[in-house]
């Protein structure tokens, strides 16, 4: 069996590369391109460091929770990992909105105290 050469199209070339050049000056003018130019690629919270191949996992978080509030300097901006970026915003729902669950769940906390019997132990030695 002969394998079958194709030529390749210049015009057709030349259009795929000009239209990723276009989607990456997009994506740089973008808030998280700015940020990813600004400061290293390092979770703010946990300190886990990114490379190019995982960079997908690390967010931009917004400080005030306004997305529409993006200052060109970066200051409300900081990178989270996944896993950070996600326990912020729940730490920030469970705030904004009361800790009704909080409260509802140590209304029908166990009244059992592991240490109650502790100073006897003690002295018994």
């Amino acid at each position: 069996m002969t394998i079958k050469k194709t030529q390749i199209d210049a015009h057709k070339s030349a259009k795929i590369v000009s239209e990723a050049r276009k989607q990456q000056e997009l994506r740089d003018q973008s808030y998280r391109g700015q940020a990813l130019k600004m400061y290293p690629w390092i979770c703010g919270r946990c300190a886990r460091e990114f490379t190019h191949v995982n960079l997908s996992e690390l967010t931009v978080h917004h400080r005030n929770h306004n997305h529409d509030d993006n200052p060109p300097d970066g200051s409300n901006w900081e990178l989270l990992c996944l896993y950070c970026h996600d326990n912020e915003h729940q730490r920030y729902e469970e705030t904004r909105f009361g800790n009704a669950k909080a409260a509802a769940s140590n209304a029908t906390a166990g009244s059992h105290n592991p240490f109650a019997n502790l100073k006897d132990l003690m002295n018994k030695k």
